[in-house]
């Protein structure tokens, strides 16, 4: 019986080291999920982020119609990927407001002349404040805000060809 109990610590380790590496194999889903959807946008007033479009606030988005509000960066690749489809999400008629993350005026001209400019106002959030309040993790990331303001979806990373005609059927559900 003695000896039996010599070798349990050793077990136990195994055992141990046996859950943590089968936990380590799991795949992480790693997308991070704003508390804020279901709830009113913070509030917020944000400077002109771009020479050719209004500044941003949060007032714009209790104004009835809901709208998408995209979180985006000059620096963020992702963002030149899906400008097509923020495109094609314009000429279909939705709405779409930006905020511009740690950028700066002129990167966002530049950014905006090369891969379009579907948005109606566009705010500068030098320092994340306001993304950080919306519970994004990243760039890019978009909202849909009902007629009322309050976050009805959150896409999270860039949207692709085939996420247009379901954010299309979102935006068009919240009307």
């Amino acid at each position: 019986m003695k000896r039996w109990l010599l070798w349990l610590p050793l077990v136990l380790f195994a055992a141990l080291a046996l859950m943590f590496i089968g936990r380590l194999r799991q795949p992480d889903d790693g997308l991070i999920v704003s508390k804020m959807v279901g709830k009113p946008l913070p509030e917020f007033t944000l400077p002109q982020a771009a020479s050719d479009r209004p500044p941003l606030a949060s007032s714009e988005f209790a104004r009835g119609r809901p709208r998408l509000l995209n979180i985006f960066a000059s620096w963020c690749v992702p963002c030149a990927a899906e400008a097509p489809q923020l495109e094609a999400l314009a000429a279909a008629g939705v709405p779409i407001d930006g905020i511009a993350i740690r950028d700066a005026r002129e990167d966002v001209d530049a950014f905006l002349k090369r891969w379009g400019n579907p948005y109606r106002h566009i705010g500068l959030d030098a320092r994340s404040q306001v993304q950080i309040a919306l519970g994004s993790s990243g760039v890019p990331e978009t909202f849909l805000i009902d007629g009322q303001g309050r976050i009805l979806h959150q896409h999270i990373g860039d949207i692709r060809a085939d996420d247009v005609p379901g954010l299309i059927a979102k935006w068009k559900a919240a009307q």
